[in-house]
């Protein structure tokens, strides 16, 4: 088993001028490749059989009971794989999904925040207030409630044991300077108030959907 580069489901250039194409282009063929290929040498090399059969949702959750010898290698590249193939599914162009939170989701969001701007205002504090390399989340708790959190480098919250708020993540903003340098510079809360343009409020209501149920965000990992 070896896990595959997924397909982008817009050309590069669709989330401009919020995101724009160059830096899509790098971020997916060349930093999530990497990540995608530094797991796989995990999975083949001297430990790999811990993991090796586990889906990458499964591998997340594994992750604070690997061996010494792993365990930071999948954390790093097994989550940089994980959050980045959720991240190109929870964006679209703009008119191409709706334009807020519908449903379920909505009445969530107001019930736990007051509203989506309220949540927007916290979330966009956790991206910007993030140190360094990480990523903000939106989740959901074991008693299906919504949250907000960040995590550092490519942790994730479905990583239990070194996550510092666990939980199903259904929308997650990279905050990396990678994903955003070319265009935005220093300039993170800009790219962070931009990327509100290209979510994908279908997918976010989707992933909500399977959250509440037990399950997980909703998108493909490819296997060669």
């Amino acid at each position: 088993m070896a896990f595959s580069l997924p397909k982008l489901p817009y050309e590069y250039g669709a989330l401009e001028p919020h995101i724009d194409s160059t830096t899509m282009n790098i971020h997916h063929t060349k930093h999530h490749n990497t990540y995608i290929n530094n797991v796989n040498n995990v999975l083949n090399g001297d430990n790999g059989s811990s993991v090796k059969g586990l889906s990458l949702e499964a591998m997340q959750k594994s992750i604070s009971t690997l061996p010494d010898s792993i365990k930071t290698a999948v954390r790093n590249n097994g989550g940089g794989h994980y959050n980045h193939s959720m991240f190109w599914t929870i964006m679209a162009g703009v008119g191409s999904s709706n334009s807020g939170p519908s449903g379920d989701l909505k009445s969530s969001i107001d019930s736990t925040f007051g509203s989506l701007e309220a949540m927007q205002k916290e979330f966009n504090a956790a991206a910007a207030s993030r140190f360094g390399s990480g990523w903000a989340w939106v989740c959901v708790d074991d008693n299906q409630k919504l949250y907000i959190t960040s995590t550092p480098n490519q942790d994730n919250p479905l990583m239990t044991g070194i996550a510092d708020k666990p939980g199903t993540p259904i929308l997650g903003l990279d905050v990396w300077e990678h994903a955003y340098y070319l265009k935005y510079q220093n300039r993170r809360p800009e790219y962070i108030q931009a990327f509100w343009n290209v979510v994908n409020w279908d997918k976010i209501v989707e992933n909500y959907g399977s959250a509440v149920k037990g399950g997980t965000a909703v998108f493909d990992v490819p296997l060669s």
